[in-house]
């Protein structure tokens, strides 16, 4: 192994059996007993290396393989064919309060958890009011952990892993823990981690944590390495591909009739019941979005469509909607402008309507009083 790294992955591919589901009758087990398990494969010819004091990100969608990656480093799992091999002392949080027992103070278990990771009573000794002071549990450090909220038992378990004297940090989704200010806590806390030369490697979701704190991305698409480097570049790829997959499996479950187009619409201008003119120019604007690259835009006017509607650039709608609508907001055109001028007193029914799928899938009506 090159002493400078700290993870090497070689050649690594994990298989998983996968069995029927169990037999209720003799019938059933004589015909299942002769047929073959099949095998899932999970990830397929990984290799990766991780220097020393390098913080790395591994991202890709549910199901991708990039948690499993991150058990086999821990070693809780072993690879089908490949190595892992990790140099320095290992700590990993996958699973938050492994350890824990209910009956048990918040400081009895801290000494519990602590354990499981290594640490002997003296050096658990020396951490634990800094533990204590890191949960900020108070008072109800000496409470059973059976009393505690969900937010305050997280809360004690990530601050009993993160102050573990570890050279390698594996950690799985667990950025999300407690308030906002507590998961500030924890950002901070993994920073000073990476300052001090520790190596992270983190799994997550939250691309703009990925962003922000690691110096390099790794991104894993149906088990395979799809691409490694500078984390902007990465995820950037990462969201395209995803936008394109999104796009392919709404369209699949829309044909088989297991799900439906979305679309939202809204006017910013006129203002509803706002008065006008007669003769005046009244300006329609607005935007729409739909996850249908299908779909019809229209506007009316007293059930009068207009013919003239003007595309218009909409990038904080697009910031909005770019994880929910992922793959319809790329050109960032979703606003409209549109015109017409009332040659009469009255009211003016103003309708914007979104149609995907030979369906009504947003509507959004204004009225306008023409003096």
């Amino acid at each position: 192994m090159n002493r400078d790294n700290a993870i090497e992955v070689r050649n690594l591919t994990k298989e998983f059996r996968v069995n029927h589901d169990g037999a209720k009758t003799l019938k059933e087990f004589l015909v299942r007993h002769h047929t073959k398990a099949q095998r899932h494969v999970v990830l397929k010819d990984i290799n990766l290396d991780i220097k020393k004091g390098e913080t790395v990100g591994l991202i890709g969608v549910n199901g991708s393989g990039k948690s499993t990656l991150l058990k086999l480093m821990t070693k809780i799992i072993y690879p089908t064919q490949g190595t892992v091999e990790t140099n320095g002392r290992l700590t990993s949080l996958l699973e938050l309060g492994a350890g824990f027992h209910p009956d048990f103070t918040g400081r009895e278990n801290i000494y519990f958890n602590a354990s499981i990771f290594g640490m002997t009573r003296k050096q658990i000794d020396a951490r634990v009011d800094d533990i204590i002071a890191f949960s900020e549990l108070g008072d109800a450090i000496d409470e059973p952990i059976r009393t505690y909220s969900s937010g305050m038992y997280m809360r004690l378990a990530f601050s009993v892993a993160i102050n573990v004297d570890a050279d390698i940090l594996l950690i799985d989704e667990i950025l999300a823990v407690g308030d906002q200010h507590f998961q500030d806590k924890c950002y901070d806390k993994l920073l000073e981690l990476k300052n001090s030369g520790k190596t992270i490697v983190i799994v997550s979701h939250a691309l703009d944590q990925v962003r922000k704190l690691c110096n390099r991305a790794v991104w894993i698409y149906k088990g395979t390495l799809r691409l490694d480097g500078d984390p902007a570049y990465v995820i950037e790829a990462y969201k395209k591909q995803s936008a394109i997959d999104h796009k392919e499996e709404k369209k699949a479950a829309v044909e088989k009739g297991t799900d439906e187009y979305k679309g939202v619409v809204f006017i910013d201008s006129p203002a509803d019941y706002s008065k006008a003119a007669t003769g005046q120019q009244i300006m329609i604007n607005g935007w729409r979005i739909a996850d249908s690259d299908d779909f019809v835009f229209s506007i009316e006017v007293n059930g009068r469509r207009l013919d003239d509607i003007t595309p218009v650039d909409r990038p904080d709608v697009a910031s909005v909607y770019e994880d929910e609508y992922a793959g319809y907001v790329e050109d960032r055109k979703l606003g409209f402008s549109a015109a017409f001028i009332p040659e009469k007193p009255g009211e003016y029914q103003i309708r914007a309507q979104i149609a995907a799928g030979g369906k009504m899938i947003a509507d959004k009506q204004i009225t306008v009083t023409v003096e």
